[in-house]
């Protein structure tokens, strides 16, 4: 893979959360920042799309009496928060960033849109993407994989807490099997559940390589911005 210019990461709620995943955690912040930086000092433009998992997930309140459309949006709610939490935390470490909501928002927030996305990249400003789609029934894997597309980035970097995509969950089964490379109809055939099945067609049909890698591992982050691949690619 040649060094991206402009890398999408995708993180969850969970990589905020710190111990238990629960809230968001000032040292989580830190670490993500300073990862961050680190990519952005071998040049390469960074933007990112938060989940809302450490504080609500839409699908799982949706079969607690809440409906559905309403879960979602608090899953988008969610994002907003994490999202305005990491562009500070990277301010504060002397990141130029900004975080936009494809909810309206104002004033917490400025609103998405893909020119402003861009003229804040191209200025060098980290972005980071929250409110998911705007739209119920999709997935933030779905909007990381819809803001990469609109933006021109090189690659989609998946950061999760297991050093890429195996052909079962390495949790549950020792034995389990780790990929190299895969591709995207093997992905989608495997079922394998690393990426919804959306996320994963759109990255299909505009040829976005997707890493899936270990956010924890120091580091990754700058090695995809130097073109390596610490993890698994699909492409």
């Amino acid at each position: 893979m040649h060094p991206p210019r402009r890398i999408l990461l995708k993180l969850s709620g969970e990589m905020l959360g710190g111990v238990g995943a629960s809230g968001i955690e000032a040292g989580r912040l830190r670490w993500l920042s300073d990862e961050i930086g680190a990519a952005r000092q071998f040049g390469a433009q960074v933007a990112v799309v938060v989940g809302a998992g450490n504080f609500v997930r839409g699908a799982a309140m949706a079969g607690s009496g809440v409906g559905r459309v309403t879960a979602d949006y608090m899953g988008m709610l969610g994002t907003v928060i994490n999202a305005l939490a990491l562009a500070d935390a990277l301010a504060s470490r002397g990141i130029p960033a900004k975080a936009l909501s494809a909810i309206p928002m104002r004033p917490a927030a400025e609103a998405y849109t893909r020119a402003a996305a861009m003229a804040a990249l191209d200025q060098g400003v980290t972005t980071v993407f929250g409110g998911g789609t705007g739209n119920p029934y999709f997935t933030t894997d779905t909007a990381a994989s819809l803001r990469a597309v609109e933006v021109g980035a090189d690659v989609l970097a998946k950061g999760t807490k297991v050093p890429g995509v195996y052909d079962k969950d390495p949790a549950v089964h020792p034995d389990a099997t780790p990929y190299g490379t895969i591709s995207y109809d093997e992905a989608l055939s495997r079922r394998l559940g690393f990426m919804d099945a959306t996320a994963v067609a759109m990255c299909r049909d505009n040829g976005l390589p997707v890493v899936v890698f270990a956010m924890d591992d120091q580091g990754a982050l700058g090695r995809i911005a130097r073109g390596e691949t610490p993890g698994t690619l699909m492409a």
